[in-house]
């Protein structure tokens, strides 16, 4: 059966306004921490959302991630300001991200974002809880 839907939100700019909140009211569990983990930990999350000001960084972050054993198809979400170029965009996507989304982006935009990438995935199958704790399937 599958578990609950598991995010990793890398905030290492610090910031005290994140979605994170609001993602667990939609049902994920969000685990904010301030520094990549250990790369062993990061398979147990079904996406990781890293959050940067500085695009240049983006390049050498997704391919550390990416090559974390067992980390495979997981959806890996960049954040990025708006002063970030959008060719630091595509080279994100190019080097390891599935998306760079604005750092605005509400908390439903992610969620509609890291559900349709997991949506390609069945092998990262999960569940959202509702406000009631009742099971909803979202991938």
């Amino acid at each position: 059966m599958a578990g609950q839907c598991t995010i990793l939100y890398i905030n290492t700019e610090g910031f005290s306004d994140t979605q994170g909140t609001a993602l667990r009211a939609l049902g994920f569990d969000v685990e904010e921490v301030d520094d990549v983990p250990a790369r062993d930990t990061l398979a147990k999350y079904h996406a990781v959302i890293v959050r940067l000001n500085d695009g240049g960084r983006l390049t050498s972050v997704a391919p550390r991630l990416r090559a974390a054993p067992l980390f495979g198809r997981r959806v890996l979400i960049a954040l990025v300001p708006s002063s970030v170029t959008m060719r630091e965009r595509r080279d994100a996507v190019d080097c390891g991200f599935n998306l760079v989304l604005p750092e605005q982006s509400s908390a439903r935009d992610l969620a509609a974002a890291i559900l349709s990438l997991l949506r390609r995935y069945p092998e990262h199958r999960c569940l959202l809880r509702s406000h009631n704790n009742r099971r909803h399937a979202a991938a």
